[in-house]
């Protein structure tokens, strides 16, 4: 039923991590500004026992119900469930699987879990983040060439959470700060191998970003001044543009950007470049 109130009960129940089930939820919830979910979430559900106690969780609190369930005995109850207490439930794989089915002919294994296994994607994004976190902030420059992406960029510019993001997903991606009157290391001058990507965005931005880490660290006036000196940051970021079209790195203005927008910009840019390339 319909909620009058400014927030709902939303049930994820999984039997993995239930990482796809906040993913796919929080997406969908954030469309609706004006009501909150109160998330309850149960992940590695996989016997009768332990969704028992997710039922009894649900009626006490009823709201919508996501699962991704494999296991036939436990979608048949809990929905069984749902249905007699009056609650919406819905499958988030269940479509999906069904049209795998159905184009490739065949039926699924049915393997929880199957997407965590430790196969050689997860070893590589294992690989990628040791690369990311050694390569963090301007560290151990004479290791550039090795990676995929290199993010460049002033302070502020979502240099090292983008680079952790990216690593996540299995790119080795080193970022190296831009500080006018500091040489830039001579490594990134000649690089071949990895993309380099310069991040970019508004002085504006940069100072309501840097004062509100300011505000974080419990700084207070002066001593940082031409930190967030409207005059000091705009040259900051011009610096930063002439040493781009000098190097002729690519330029990714993140100004309105979330990290997660920023990333797939930047893997856009590292598959495009992948593809455009020439085999030596």
């Amino acid at each position: 039923m319909p909620t009058s109130t400014n927030y709902f009960h939303l049930h994820l129940v999984s039997d993995s991590t239930g990482e796809t089930l906040i993913t796919v939820a929080r997406a969908v919830a954030a469309q609706y500004a004006n009501v909150t979910p109160v998330e309850h979430v149960y992940p590695l559900v996989r016997s009768q026992k332990q969704l028992d106690r997710v039922l009894d969780e649900i009626e006490e609190a009823p709201g919508i119900v996501l699962f991704t369930l494999l296991e036939k005995d436990l979608v048949d109850r809990l929905e069984g469930k749902c249905k007699e207490i009056n609650v919406p439930s819905l499958s988030i794989i269940g479509p999906v699987m069904q049209l795998f089915e159905a184009y490739l002919g065949a039926a699924t294994a049915g393997r929880v879990g199957a997407q965590h296994v430790l196969n050689a994607d997860y070893f590589k994004r294992i690989d990628a983040l040791n690369y990311t976190m050694m390569h963090d902030d301007g560290q151990h420059v004479e290791g550039l060439e090795e990676a995929d992406v290199v993010l460049v960029g002033v302070s502020r510019t979502s240099k090292t959470p983008t680079s952790i993001y990216l690593a996540n997903r299995g790119i080795r991606t080193a970022n190296v700060p831009l500080v006018p009157g500091i040489p830039i290391p001579h490594q990134l001058e000649t690089l071949k191998k990895p993309l380099v990507v310069s991040l970019h965005a508004t002085p504006e931005r940069l100072i309501q970003v840097r004062q509100n880490r300011l505000l974080s660290m419990g700084a207070g006036p002066g001593g940082n001044d031409t930190y967030i000196d409207k005059q000091a940051v705009a040259d900051e970021v011009a610096f930063a543009r002439k040493l781009s079209v000098k190097y002729n790195w690519a330029l990714l203005d993140v100004t309105r950007r979330s990290i997660e927008e920023t990333a797939a910009a930047v893997m856009k840019l590292y598959t495009d470049r992948q593809r455009n390339r020439i085999p030596e």
